[in-house]
């Protein structure tokens, strides 16, 4: 009898045990629902967006790199302009906090979900070692690419019509500013090694628009696709003009130059549509979708940090003309500082 009295209370007890662990899973379980698909989370107005995203960036690249080809006609669309470069600075201040107040947070917030399990995703920060290793990652392609072209016998000091300019005193078209693109890469073509020169020089490029395109494209975040279209645009358009600028220096025909328009305006929308396939592999609603998202988030914060930092505002910044000019430098760190503050207030109700 004791034996028998002993099951039936151990039985009660997983009863009783099981009617609360039940109720505590669904409720776990519909928190996660609701935190996949309530608030900024909405599938199909995110897949509206994306679909903004792919035409509006294909669009801003184009002008971009096509905007080289006219600024010879049109003066005031030289890259070396006052207004240029002040509306150049407060781009860069747009794409940094896009990374920092925008991609971040949704990163940190993905993997730092109860719907994933504590160990590992909250026994180490993720999200800052992928955003690190993302910016790392993005030197060092540029980096080895910039080595490899060095090493196979680029004349630095350039030839052709542009080479002749410096001759005379003068800087090669798209690279004063250089619209994005690491000082010298421009002067370091020359005519027998422009195809290897080009197809380096776009391995950077295309690395850092897909990614980032992938990340936009698996997001079913709302509130962050929207401020990544903005920082997107701004960037494709400031890249291209400084890789429009180079294409124009090569003695290039008209198809080779027309391929390579096209193939940097379609890197990031085809990132997207690779992202969009990409999300429609797993549910939104499981902790597969929360890890993807994030980890993607925190590689296109690094990115997107580097871009701002190191491609832009460092390039500019230290270069020759702000340096030699005190009121132009304090009129680019105000333009800076608007248009990340902009941004960091969006972050509020975006």
């Amino acid at each position: 009898m004791a034996s028998i009295t002993k099951i039936k209370a151990i039985t009660i007890s997983l009863i009783l045990n099981l009617s609360f662990a039940l109720p505590a899973t669904a409720l776990a379980q519909q928190q996660c629902d609701s935190a996949s698909t309530g608030g900024c989370h909405d599938k199909a107005k995110s897949l509206q967006l994306k679909l903004i995203a792919i035409f509006s960036i294909l669009i801003a690249s184009m002008i971009g790199v096509c905007l080289p080809l006219f600024s010879r006609r049109i003066p005031a669309l030289m890259p070396d302009r006052d207004l240029f470069v002040v509306v150049k600075a407060f781009a860069s201040g747009v794409i940094l906090a896009t990374g920092y107040m925008h991609v971040l947070p949704d990163s940190f917030n993905a993997l730092m979900s109860n719907c994933l399990p504590v160990n590992p995703w909250k026994k180490f920060p993720f999200t800052t070692f992928v955003a690190m290793l993302s910016a790392i990652l993005t030197l060092m392609t540029d980096s080895f690419a910039m080595s490899y072209y060095k090493k196979h016998g680029i004349n630095r000091k350039g030839g052709g019509v542009d080479g002749e300019k410096e001759k005379n005193g003068e800087r090669g078209l798209g690279c004063v500013e250089n619209g994005g693109l690491h000082v010298g890469h421009c002067d370091e073509l020359n005519e027998g090694s422009n195809d290897k020169g080009f197809n380096v020089l776009e391995i950077g490029i295309v690395v850092h628009s897909v990614v980032i395109g992938v990340s936009m494209g698996a997001s079913s975040n709302q509130c962050t696709i929207r401020p990544l279209i903005a920082a997107l645009c701004f960037h494709q358009l400031f890249e291209g003009m400084g890789l429009g600028g180079c294409i124009l220096q090569a003695e290039y025909g008209m198809k080779t130059k027309a391929i390579l328009v096209l193939f940097f305006s379609t890197t990031t929308p085809f990132g997207i549509v690779l992202g969009i396939g990409l999300s429609n592999v797993y549910s939104d609603r499981s902790p597969t979708a929360l890890i993807v998202v994030g980890l993607l988030n925190a590689s296109s914060a690094g990115l997107l940090n580097y871009m701002a930092l190191v491609d832009l505002l460092a390039a500019d910044f230290m270069g020759p003309k702000l340096q030699g000019s005190m009121r132009l430098q304090a009129c680019s760190y105000i333009a800076v500082l608007l248009g990340a503050g902009g941004m960091s207030v969006m972050a509020k109700w975006a």
